[in-house]
């Protein structure tokens, strides 16, 4: 799944270091809050108290809430739980040292923790150790084989995990429900909501490029690319050839089952980082885009199928992609532009050039401004007319996370 390293000391709250309450870097008043990663981690732009986030710190699926370890007045860590938009944090919990946090839930009430940050491709062992934080409780999973945390179940009862194989050389992998009560790691269920038979679990050995949440909070939608030889659960259950280069792994966070949804050719083929994924603001269209090929991809949310496929900008060494808030428009970013689509006819609507190669889209909540990561900064255009109306410094971004 998409790597998320999130680090640096949060600076809030009455009990942290002194090295924590430094203000935040950017010194240019950004108008409403963003969210960025840089070389040291999460950066908090705009709102209440703009400041670093940092490098032990992550961000819930939809980017609304984030948990960062902090250290009180005797340097015992903290995990924070808090609303970038806020002041203050609003849940402290005493942990032991050398947790990392992984994932938080949509609702902020969870968080799942590791020994070690998200690494692009896990080492061997022959063991995880697991730390889920709920409600002030927590609860320690000693795991066989090697397991990366991916989404909590809607009701908290149950963590999404990547379990990877072989655990002496882990090459690929397979999504599975890590049951919290019983601790027991189990299948999914196919998306006419019965088990996966035994032998039909889907082993992906791709990039997940991207993850983004339904605006409902109860669907997970990664894009996967470089998929050599992949066979989905429906193939493997009716004895089918696979071989699909790109698709969107659909996951239900409350009913718990999986559905891949094929990309047409030539989807994958290029790097992933040219690739990028969106869902609409009503939740009922994904937009996926390869910049490599120029093509912009729109399938229904609903019947979990290709509508169609057009022509898009092509360039750049990453995609990056949004719809605006009424999705009216998909804004595509491809090298120091950004291109605004009609989605029902394909057309362009508008084209505008940015300082630097795009890192990041977003828009604000009026859909009045759009925000674009650059070369160690983040800009900001009139959604209307494109022209730039702002930027501020972020060191060594990486990509822009979350707008609103």
């Amino acid at each position: 799944m998409t790597t998320r390293r999130n680090l640096f000391i949060i600076a809030g709250g009455a009990a942290l270091t002194a090295a924590c309450r430094e203000p935040a870097r950017a010194t240019v008043s950004v108008p409403d809050l963003v969210v960025a990663e840089g070389r040291r981690g999460l950066v908090v732009l705009g709102g209440a108290r703009p400041r670093d986030l940092g490098d032990q710190a992550v961000l819930s699926p939809d980017g609304a809430l984030a948990c960062a370890v902090s250290r009180d007045d005797a340097g015992a860590p903290l995990l924070l739980r808090l609303d970038p938009a806020k002041g203050e944090p609003d849940g402290r919990t005493p942990i032991a040292a050398g947790w990392v946090p992984r994932v938080i839930s949509a609702d902020g009430a969870n968080s799942a923790l590791t020994r070690m940050p998200a690494p692009d491709r896990p080492a061997a062992r022959p063991r995880t150790a697991l730390l889920v934080v709920a409600g002030g409780r927590q609860r320690e999973y000693d795991l066989g084989g090697v397991v990366e945390p991916d989404a909590f179940t809607t009701d908290g009862t149950g963590l999404f995990v990547l379990e990877w194989l072989p655990r002496e050389a882990p090459e690929r992998y397979r999504v599975r429900l890590l049951d919290l009560g019983s601790g027991v790691l189990n299948p999914l269920y196919t998306r006419d909501k019965v088990p996966v038979p035994p032998g039909a679990e889907e082993e992906m050995r791709g990039d997940g490029r991207q993850a983004v949440l339904s605006p409902g909070r109860d669907v997970l939608y990664t894009l996967y690319t470089h998929q050599p030889g992949h066979r989905h659960t429906r193939d493997l259950i009716a004895g089918r050839p696979g071989g699909a280069h790109a698709f969107v792994h659909v996951l239900h966070l409350a009913q718990g089952w999986a559905y891949c949804l094929d990309l047409p050719h030539p989807f994958g083929e290029g790097p992933a980082a040219g690739h990028a994924l969106a869902v609409s603001a009503d939740g009922r269209r994904l937009a996926v885009a390869d910049v490599t090929s120029g093509s912009l991809a729109y399938a229904d949310t609903e019947t979990l199928k290709i509508e169609r496929v057009v022509a898009a900008a092509k360039g750049g060494d990453a995609a990056s992609l949004a719809f605006t808030p009424d999705g009216g428009r998909v804004l595509l970013g491809a090298g120091p532009a950004v291109t605004a689509y009609d989605p029902g006819t394909g057309a362009v609507a508008a084209r505008w050039s940015v300082p630097t190669a795009v890192r990041g889209l977003g828009l604000n909540r009026d859909g009045s401004r759009v925000y674009a990561g650059g070369a160690d900064e983040i800009v900001w255009l009139d959604a209307a007319t494109g022209a730039l109306r702002g930027r501020a410094p972020v060191e060594g971004l990486t990509a822009l996370r979350h707008v609103r």
